[in-house]
């Protein structure tokens, strides 16, 4: 049996017990702590915080996300860091109504309802959840989807779905070559199938009680948080302006366009932009279209971006930029949101 440790964070004055063989993000989302998250693999910085006191170890993560010189200074990323003393911890991110507000971390028992494709690499994967028989989460939030006969396997995928209805979730999934998961649900996984999964994690919603405009930035199967967005701001009836650019090749690669027209127009100040990189040709009627890569557009578009807040999600490249522009644009980092999954051939 491993030891077991105190940590303390600070500012906030929250105390955890953490196994060693368990991270400190984990061991907080496993008391109910919500610490700010994003990809929980060392790559996106969202739970970067200081180590003030206490002996702790940090593996496998991205430079990008904590350099060298951060970590001499003791810096570290909460879902790569592994305690071995009593600890004090300074949080540089938190969310006050969150850290002890947020949804609990579920196992869900679901069965395959539909796998309906999309475009000719994102399919919509639906579920109905049989245990608990409702899953508690807030929109814009991901969930791990443990594969099927691949013990342990876990990939990350964001819900488009709402709380509205607990009981039926959707994903959006890109199939890449030779993944695992993408064969799977091309030439196995069928209605009736079942699937686990364990979450929900992150922290891409819709704050209560802000008023700044929003600028939604998508790409990809990052589609799905963004939609589940809009679906909550229709639901709920949100009042603040919202704009939605989504970026993709061509205008094959564009969808689910009649329901953000649908969605847009219940909502008070709402704009959607489709960014095509690649080709115009046969564009859809009635959608704006730009010519560019996302950001490009984004950029050209938005010059009181800082006075917004931002939601990204997509490819890394496209969230890296999207990042780089965010910086550019001197936007406060407390209102930026943003999920990354890293995308390999085993998704």
């Amino acid at each position: 049996m491993s030891d077991t440790h105190r940590v303390t964070f600070v500012p906030v004055d929250i105390e955890i017990e953490v196994d060693e063989d368990e991270t400190i993000l984990d061991a907080a989302f496993r008391q109910g702590i919500h610490l700010m998250h994003g990809c929980r693999e060392g790559r996106c910085s969202a739970c970067k915080s200081m180590v003030l006191d206490g002996d702790v170890q940090m593996d496998d993560y991205s430079t990008f996300a904590c350099n060298d010189a951060e970590a001499e200074e003791g810096y570290v990323l909460l879902c790569r860091t592994w305690a071995y003393d009593d600890c004090e911890i300074e949080l540089l991110n938190f969310d006050e109504d969150e850290l002890l507000g947020g949804a609990p971390i579920q196992e869900v028992h679901t069965r395959v309802t539909a796998i309906e494709p999309k475009t000719a690499d994102i399919v919509s994967l639906r579920l109905e959840t049989i245990e608990p028989a409702e899953f508690e989460f807030k929109a814009g939030q991901f969930c791990d989807i443990h594969i099927p006969g691949n013990d342990g396997l876990t990939r990350s995928f964001s819900l488009a779905t709402t709380p509205g209805d607990p009981k039926h979730l959707e994903f959006l999934i890109k199939k890449y070559p030779g993944g695992v998961f993408a064969e799977q649900l091309e030439n196995s996984l069928e209605a009736g199938a079942d699937l686990h999964l364990t979450g929900p994690y992150g922290s891409f919603t819709i704050k209560d009680g802000r008023v700044l405009p929003i600028v939604l930035i998508g790409g990809g199967a990052g589609m799905a948080p963004v939609l589940s967005l809009l679906r909550h701001a229709s639901e709920i009836g949100l009042e603040r302006p919202m704009r939605f650019y989504y970026g993709a090749r061509t205008p094959a690669d564009l969808f689910y366009l009649d329901e953000i027209a649908a969605l847009g127009a219940g909502l008070t100040d709402f704009e959607f932009i489709a960014c095509l990189s690649e080709s115009m040709d046969a564009a859809p009627e009635g959608v704006r279209v730009e010519s560019g890569n996302v950001t490009d557009v984004v950029d050209r578009n938005e010059p009181d971006l800082g006075r917004t807040e931002v939601y990204l999600c997509g490819p890394p490249p496209m969230v890296d930029a999207a990042l780089a522009l965010t910086d550019q644009k001197s936007v406060p980092k407390d209102q930026v949101f943003f999920d990354k999954f890293t995308s390999p051939a085993f998704d």
